[in-house]
């Protein structure tokens, strides 16, 4: 349920920012208030009685095809859920009957080959016009022999392939020490959060037998009628010479299987057994293991292998969770699946987004979304700890429940929204100056009151804020790379070697450090100290200027793309302290503005990941518009024509509501795999631009 916000309780901002100058004759001061009032109280109308925030994450449709794939796996292909979920399907067939990873793109074999079988199975017959439409599309580009290795686990499953098409996955990875390089502790925490449930997969290679009519023999384009051993993917591009890692993986994968073949598993028993017990200590606390849906499918399927039934508590409470992922559509009947839940970002983006617009921190509204970030800090070691055991936690995860995996992200972003509701008084702002001098860390609360008292009171009431902003900023300075940067769940995660093994085809083996997160910590860092030369600090700066591109632009690792990372960029640094005037950071200002498009506005597609020169070009959008907004005035250009186009742009495309259509996906979760589209980016990051636009402007004009 949210939270209603009353009319009388409503705030007058008309006159919070003065009087906007420097405006032309395209929209007027009273406009831009009124857009910026409609979000505002889009946001406070929605607000949860806890506290928090969360608007729909949503992925493409292999949730869907896979979830159906685990209902047929389980006996329920013909269930009214199963069947739900097809509905969804075929209203996101696109026009040449593909299926791809982000709306307007191409065809992923993989997406489109999972959604025909899963139409099958749910009784769609292939003489149907969507279903020839859909194999036509899925033949004409290289057919079912094109799919990757997640999607060869469904088909071995469901009886379609030999387990031994499958990459190897043996349990007794588990095993590897920590010393060793080849260690599960080296790929990235959502892969590990995959592999390991997926090797009890490998280990028993269960399978439901699907009836002949859902075989998908007419997908495959080669006379053959068989998957080729060795399956290509995003993790073999860049490969050359007679000899290469991809070539050395695929030949201890087939040296794994003969030996398999042979009955030599010696360690099988221990290996399972210690694949069990982490995973049940991993589901504690935890919206299902990495409270993500692929672990969340794989752990289902892999504690059946187990032995554990159907109505035990351990696969009961992954249903459960996966039920929370799932939306069903009362008007259309449909059933679309989230691959996980945002409360965390969306609350701290939300705080953050209402504080420009004027929100006080001590609304009543504000209090509790701290409040509410505040009780969702992870205080238990994860993870990470594995490789920084004697720092203290103090982070935060992106969901509800995901204590051993809290991201140095949300923290950041926690920690901004944090430092923007220290307290508030009448003489001047409180500021926060945190140092770290070794173990021996401390901050610095300042700032004046009208009375001792009052200051007294205040500085009370901010202790849990501070409490938690010094751990949060301790953690992520203990998780720092060695080449400054930051990445998204461990330190030093750049084994490049694992992007290499068979089953790395959904390119995320590896977390290495990114240019945006790395700026936004700097960006939290200048809310909590006004140090500017600690060394951690100096060297995230020189791992973010060698990761400029040639023309300008900085590359973004989890928003599309380098819109969102050459804005975040920009904010970062000169938030943290960096002089507008950078020539890097102008650099980065005159790429956006050369990027704008005739209607005032800016999108980017997904694609540019796989062919950057696409970069800075794309459809139009009110989250990709409001990030060069904030890039460009964070830059100093507020005044210029560009800004006021682009804010011209969000005010006439405003609905009535206070939001924006945006169907694309300008959110990113694995580059060139999958894609995803935030809720709420329409709604909180057009309210940051509008606000911070009026606030410049309004300091223009009042110098």
């Amino acid at each position: 349920m949210s939270a209603g916000f009353s009319p009388a309780s409503r705030l007058d901002l008309t006159q919070t920012h003065g009087t906007a100058a420097n405006l032309d004759n395209a929209f007027s001061p009273s406009s831009l208030q009124t857009a910026i009032s409609r979000t505002r109280d889009f946001l406070l109308h929605r607000q949860h009685t806890d506290g928090h925030w969360v608007a729909e994450l949503e992925g493409d449709t292999i949730l869907e095809s896979e979830y159906i794939l685990l209902l047929a796996f389980l006996g329920q292909g013909q269930s009214t859920r199963a069947k739900e979920a097809a509905a969804y399907l075929l209203s996101h067939q696109s026009e040449d009957g593909s299926w791809g990873n982000f709306p307007g793109g191409p065809i992923d074999v993989s997406a489109a080959a999972k959604a025909y079988l899963a139409l099958k199975i749910t009784g769609h017959d292939p003489s149907l016009p969507v279903m020839q439409k859909a194999r036509a599309a899925i033949l004409n580009a290289g057919g079912v022999e094109r799919v990757n290795s997640f999607t060869r686990f469904y088909l071995a499953m469901l009886g379609l392939i030999p387990y031994d098409l499958c990459p190897a996955v043996p349990p007794e990875l588990i095993l590897i020490p920590d010393w060793s390089p080849f260690n599960i502790y080296e790929m990235s925490a959502w892969s590990r959060t995959i592999v390991i449930p997926l090797s009890l997969l490998w280990a028993y290679q269960p399978k439901t037998q699907l009836p002949p009519e859902h075989h998908i023999d007419e997908l495959y384009a080669s006379l053959e009628k068989q998957l080729p051993r060795q399956i290509q993917g995003v993790n073999t591009a860049g490969d050359t010479g007679s000899w290469n890692w991809s070539r050395f993986f695929q030949r201890v994968d087939q040296a794994l299987k003969s030996v398999e073949g042979w009955g030599i598993k010696p360690l099988r028993s221990v290996a399972v057994k210690r694949c069990e017990q982490w995973i049940l200590e991993r589901l504690e606390d935890s919206d299902g293991l990495g409270a993500i849906f692929p672990p969340i499918i794989w752990t289902i399927i892999g504690m059946r292998c187990l032995g554990y039934k159907d109505d035990s508590p351990v696969i009961q409470s992954q249903l459960a969770e996966l039920e929370k992922l799932v939306i069903r559509d009362d008007v259309t009947g449909e059933v679309r699946l989230q691959p996980c839940l945002s409360p965390v970002w969306d609350s701290a983006i939300t705080v953050i987004a209402l504080r420009d617009a004027g929100v006080p921190a001590t609304h009543p509204q504000m209090r509790k979304g701290i409040e509410w970030l505040l009780s969702q800090e992870i205080r238990t070691k994860g993870d990470w700890s594995r490789a920084r055991p004697d720092v203290e936690p103090g982070g935060w995860c992106f969901e509800y429940r995901n204590k051993f995996y809290p991201d140095f992200d949300d923290t950041a972003m926690v920690v901004i929204a944090l430092s923007r509701c220290l307290p508030e008084d009448l003489h001047g702002p409180w500021s926060l100056n945190w140092h770290q001098e070794g173990p021996a860390d401390h901050a610095t609360l300042s700032g004046t009151a009208t009375a001792s008292k009052t200051a007294v009171q205040q500085v009370e009431a901010a202790q849990p804020l501070l409490s938690a902003m010094r751990r949060g900023m301790d953690w992520l300075v203990a998780m720092q790379s060695r080449n400054g940067g930051w990445g998204a769940f461990d330190v030093d995660n750049t084994r490049e070697v694992f992007t290499k093994v068979p089953f790395a085809d959904h390119n995320a083996m590896i977390d290495p450090s990114s240019a945006d997160i790395t700026a936004r910590i700097l960006e939290a860092f200048a809310g909590v100290t006004s140090e500017r030369d600690m060394p951690c600090m100096l060297k995230s700066l020189k791992y973010i200027w060698s990761d400029q591109c040639d023309d300008g632009a900085w590359f973004g690792r989890w928003g599309v793309n380098y819109l969102y990372g050459t804005w975040q960029v920009i904010q970062g640094l000169t938030r943290f302290g960096i002089s507008p005037q950078d020539s890097r950071l102008q650099r980065g200002a005159a790429w956006l503005i050369a990027k704008q498009q005739p209607c005032g506005g800016w999108g980017e597609t997904p694609a540019t990941y796989d062919d950057p020169s696409l970069r800075g070009t794309g459809t139009p959008t009110a989250s990709q518009t409001a990030w060069a907004i904030l890039g460009l005035v964070s830059a100093g250009h507020a005044d210029s024509e560009a800004v006021r186009r682009g804010v011209l742009f969000l005010i006439d495309t405003q609905q009535a509501d206070g939001g924006w259509n945006e169907p694309e996906f300008t959110g990113t979760g694995f580059p060139r795999v999958f894609y995803l589209r935030y809720h709420y980016y329409r709604i909180y990051f057009p309210l940051m631009a509008l606000s911070r636009y009026q606030t410049a402007i309004s300091a223009a004009g009042n110098a």
